[in-house]
């Protein structure tokens, strides 16, 4: 992604605020079963907000819906791997500031519920743990692995004090800090929980530190720590949850840490909505059996650039699309829904308080309109005029080449049998272009795949543009590697003499997005195009691409994120921070086939829906 213009990195000392102790214990405390804050019976109504999902210029506008929508308090995780894209280089600037959030959550009056993992899956790329962590050779993540605990360690002495500054006993809004997030359904290394708990008292945590997991005996097993309350994540059949969390913790409060109302989309599945009437049954389920929640998501925002995760169900790879709307009461636009209103009634009624504001009207959008498409440079051509190529007898990962997310351009010069010969790709993660001399020759998907290639006997240019889809961010195969992992063989024999061009398009410049765009122009279907628009007063508007078949959009420089025709997401989400008054560029990266237009449409479509079904295994 490609943030708007910042200041250089701030440093710790600097941006640590440490206001006036307020209160001298945690403002949340808990006893016989009741929640109190400040020492008076309470109940927890929050929403989940991600700062990394949202334009920052938008922070505030989207916490006063929060406020509106009858919440006291928001939940956010920190995604570590937003931070530190390279080892040692943290950034908490900017869209970054996460510290500039909090602050924004207590203007709005909202206390902060801070998550910060080091994992956090949220269907983000890989968990919300850096590439670079989980590339390292050995690497043993979400264990006591002591190499893990030192990076974790190194992480948290940056991260950790910056989040402390900021708790109520100091004047700050943060009331509870999340250990982990559903480890239970992931592993049981107490030693580890507990070394998180430390590891966060140790560093100035203060206020009441909790673990969160799936209503069911083993994960509650797995993931939970004698001493620290008990949460639980869940859509449905509340009263059972609250049952269980009872009978195991009979002098903790019933906490919902995540309440379900939506759900977020794979590609080439359907959209995944919630009604109305049947999230605000199970929100009122939750509050009837005196319980504390969380609503996820309140408001879900995007996964732009490429920071959309996958999952694994098993036999399939499914990547997360662009959109992180999960039909959450607050649109990925900030617009406000029929759930939001129903929701708002039942929160109302739960805290027995008026509304102390009314609810916002609904963002501006840009009037519907068509761009023509001005075709760029071709799509090999260009790829490989961007980056220098990186030899080795190998093809090499994407860990290898020291890159986390984008394209790799694969290339060797192979010679080919007479007639046709299966090529295979063994290894491969996640999605590989097959190119012979320039002519497309197949699509492979996920681990291995065989495409025929004609021969003559004589060497060809065989190249394969392999797609980081995303890396999977829930399950056992957390932390896998990207690119080609195994090798490539015509028939039995390996091919070897490869190069390599890097292409993370989420870390291209100006420069780099522009040089791509101006190479040779395109020969074939596939390659890269440009439209223009005019717009008085900046304002939020949705892009849609009739006729593209797969790629990437950029809007004035910043990565929007993926298309793809396969759906379900149609139309992708244009903030307006990302326009300018005057001409902005949209600049497309197409993979397959160029389509003759872009539209600017009011609406969003994010496709044919079906209602989620909860279920645990």
């Amino acid at each position: 992604m490609s943030p708007p213009p910042q200041a250089g990195p701030a440093t710790a000392a600097a941006a640590v605020r440490h206001p006036a102790p307020r209160h001298p214990a945690p403002l949340l405390t808990h006893r016989d079963g009741r929640l109190l804050r400040d020492g008076r019976p309470h109940r927890i109504l929050a929403g989940s907000l991600h700062y990394f999902r949202v334009h920052p210029d938008q922070w505030a506008d989207r916490l006063d819906r929060l406020a509106a929508m009858g919440l006291n308090t928001v939940d956010t995780y920190v995604a570590w791997n937003f931070h530190e894209r390279r080892r040692g280089r943290a950034r908490f600037d900017g869209w970054h500031d996460v510290e500039r959030f909090v602050r924004l959550a207590q203007d709005a009056g909202l206390d902060v519920i801070a998550r910060p993992g080091p994992y956090i899956c949220a269907e983000w790329d890989n968990g919300g743990l850096p590439a670079w962590l989980t590339g390292t050779p050995g690497m043993r993540v979400r264990s006591s692995h002591r190499p893990f605990l030192d990076e974790v360690a190194r992480w948290f002495d940056d991260l950790v004090p910056r989040l402390a500054a900021l708790q109520a006993a100091r004047g700050g809004p943060i009331a509870a800090v999340q250990i982990e997030n559903e480890y239970g359904s992931y592993g049981d290394d107490h030693t580890y929980l507990s070394w998180l708990r430390d590891a966060l008292v140790e560093r100035g945590v203060t206020e009441l530190l909790y673990t969160a997991d799936g209503p069911t005996e083993l994960m509650l097993d797995g993931g939970t720590l004698p001493g620290q309350l008990a949460a639980a994540t869940f859509g449905s059949r509340a009263a059972q949850a609250a049952e269980l969390l009872r009978a195991r913790r009979p002098h903790e409060p019933f906490v919902c840490a995540e309440f379900w109302n939506g759900w977020f989309d794979h590609w080439g599945e359907r959209h995944h909505i919630r009604s109305v009437d049947s999230a605000a049954g199970t929100l009122g389920d939750i509050i009837d059996a005196d319980g504390s929640v969380s609503v996820y998501m309140a408001h879900g925002g995007t996964n732009f650039g490429l920071w959309a995760g996958a999952n694994h169900d098993g036999d399939t790879f499914q990547p997360t699309v662009t959109s992180y709307d999960s039909d959450a009461p607050i649109a990925e636009h900030g617009a406000l829904t029929a759930k939001f209103t129903a929701l708002r009634e039942r929160l109302l009624a739960a805290s027995g308080t008026a509304p102390h504001r009314p609810p916002p009207a609904d963002p501006p959008l840009l009037k519907p309109r068509t761009l023509p498409v001005v075709r760029g440079a071709g799509l090999l051509r260009a790829l490989e005029a961007v980056s220098p190529a990186t030899p080795s007898p190998h093809p090499l990962s994407f860990e290898e080449l020291g890159q986390a997310s984008g394209l790799v351009l694969y290339r060797a010069r192979p010679r080919l049998p007479r007639g046709a010969s299966p090529l295979t790709v063994t290894g491969l993660h996640d999605r590989a272009q097959v190119f012979v001399d320039g002519t497309p020759a197949g699509v492979l998907d996920r681990e291995t795949g065989t495409v025929t290639v004609e021969g003559t006997g004589e060497r060809v240019r065989l190249d394969l543009l392999v797609e980081n889809q995303g890396r999977i961010n829930y399950g056992p195969l957390l932390g896998q590697g990207k690119g080609i992992l195994g090798g490539v063989r015509v028939e039995r024999r390996l091919v070897h003499g490869w190069t390599m061009h890097r292409l993370p398009l989420d870390e291209w410049t100006a420069e780099d997005l522009g040089r791509a765009v101006s190479g040779a122009p395109a020969q074939g279907a596939a390659g890269f195009a440009t439209a223009r628009f005019t717009v008085a007063e900046p304002a939020d508007a949705f892009l849609a691409f009739p006729g593209f078949g797969k790629g990437f959009v950029w809007v004035n420089g910043a990565l929007l994120g993926r298309y793809w025709e396969i759906g379900p997401q149609v139309t992708l989400y244009l903030p307006a921070p990302f326009t300018v008054r005057g001409e902005n560029t949209v600049t497309i990266l197409e993979l397959e086939r160029l389509g003759e237009r872009v539209e600017i449409r009011d609406r969003p479509e994010l496709g044919p829906a079906e209602e989620y079904v909860e279920t645990f295994e």
